[in-house]
């Protein structure tokens, strides 16, 4: 209830003092009414399931406030954390008790302030402090990808020290990651395999936006056996939208920036047996220059695909090998033909503005090709090749069932394909 004076009553009291002396104490205290007492102290009343001593309370079990009296109940309790977490309870319909309905956040102070009332109405409120034991074993969070500026594309990722396999124990993990984006966006997380997360927004990250990721986990209850480490928090920034769509059947790249066509590039891609992938892949890297040969993607040396490659102004991707990059030993066929073994080729002019002109994180697309779509987690970020309503699925917030597993393939990541 709100004790606070209203402006109304005092505008009354002045008028009455103007008149009558005795109307001046109408201001003041009122004694016969409860509600208008100060609150006394009611630790004499009140009580918790606290041990004493000082000694630190178990965590894993619930905190209890009880009213000892029969003539008065509980009407509010408020424990906070260090952290400004509050504990969530439930009061039972007779006011008598209020208990926690989540568990306690490990080695941290719980402030815990509790009103109550008589049965004549006079307000009673008692505060007490207490700390909680340590955990003993810690799930750790570690955010991704560096500090920096990237593309519109880039998914966030989230790798957990130790797996984390039930939805339940998910969804705390997905509560206590917070995601801020200014501009605001709608995003999700995706629990890619029982240690890895990623997080997109519906559509891509705005230009020039703000993204800051961090955990409130710490202390926090995952599992059984693992409470929440601290996090070091992540902020990146977003650039220009970039975006690179190749049309295999007519052999051209547009590239796009903020929604206008700024370059339109002839371009060759994957010969039948070596197709380039379809759909959205995300640039993972940028390397001036790439040794690249065909046994490092199971051609056999000497044979009529086999090849040993210098190759400048390579933008990576997928950790598989394919990437865009200069072909000058395919001039004669960028713009009419399919050539190369699953790469995007075009001109050393053309790979050098396109080298500089891309970032981590910007979106590289392919259309029109025979080859298969660009899977979502096992080769790069292909994240936006799922529909947003599949993705959703992918969280334990959105989804009862637990999600798919999908294994990566980093050891891939040194396979380059011309």
């Amino acid at each position: 209830m709100n004790h606070t004076p209203r402006i109304r009553p005092v505008v009354s009291c002045t008028l009455l003092a103007a008149t009558l002396v005795a109307g001046a104490a109408a201001c003041g205290k009122s004694e016969g009414h409860p509600l208008s007492a100060q609150p006394y102290d009611a630790a004499d009343e009140i009580s918790f399931n606290t041990p004493d001593g000082g000694k630190k309370v178990d965590p894993d079990k619930p905190l209890e406030v009880t009213v000892d009296s029969d003539d008065g109940r509980i009407t509010d309790v408020s424990a906070v954390d260090a952290a400004g977490r509050h504990l969530a309870g439930e009061l039972d319909a007779d006011g008598h008790r209020w208990h926690s309905t989540a568990p306690l956040a490990a080695g941290t102070r719980y402030t815990v302030k509790v009103r109550m009332e008589d049965d004549d109405g006079a307000p009673g409120t008692r505060t007490m402090s207490f700390d909680t034991a340590a955990a003993q074993k810690f799930l750790k969070v570690t955010f991704g990808p560096h500090a920096g500026t990237y593309g519109v594309g880039q998914p966030l990722t989230a790798q957990l020290s130790a797996p984390v396999t039930d939805n339940a124990s998910r969804a705390t993990v997905e509560r206590g990651l917070r995601v801020r984006s200014t501009p605001a966006v709608t995003g999700s997380w995706y629990w890619v395999d029982d240690k890895t997360l990623h997080y997109r927004p519906k559509e891509y990250w705005p230009a020039k936006a703000t993204i800051e990721v961090s955990s409130n986990l710490t202390g926090i209850k995952v599992t059984n056996a693992l409470y929440g480490a601290p996090a070091k928090a992540l902020k990146i920034t977003t650039g220009d939208r970039i975006e690179a769509v190749t049309d295999a059947s007519e052999h051209s790249m547009t590239v796009l920036r903020n929604g206008e066509v700024i370059n339109t590039i002839p371009v060759t891609t994957g010969k039948p047996g070596f197709d380039t992938r379809n759909g959205v892949k995300v640039v993972l890297g940028k390397e001036y220059y790439v040794r690249m040969r065909g046994e490092s993607i199971g051609i056999a040396e000497g044979s009529s695909d086999s090849y040993d490659l210098d190759v400048y102004y390579a933008t990576r991707v997928t950790w598989s090998g394919e990437y865009v990059h200069a072909a000058p030993w395919s001039t004669g066929s960028q713009g009419s033909a399919n050539v190369s073994h699953g790469c995007t080729g075009m001109s050393t002019s053309e790979a050098e503005w396109f080298f500089n002109t891309v970032r981590e994180g910007d979106i590289v697309s392919v259309v029109g090709s025979d080859g298969e779509t660009m899977t979502p987690f096992d080769n790069g970020y292909g994240d936006w090749n799922l529909s947003w309503a599949k993705w959703q699925k992918g969280s334990a917030l959105h989804n009862d069932t637990t999600a798919p597993r999908v294994d990566t393939v980093r050891a891939a990541r040194l396979r380059p394909q011309v």
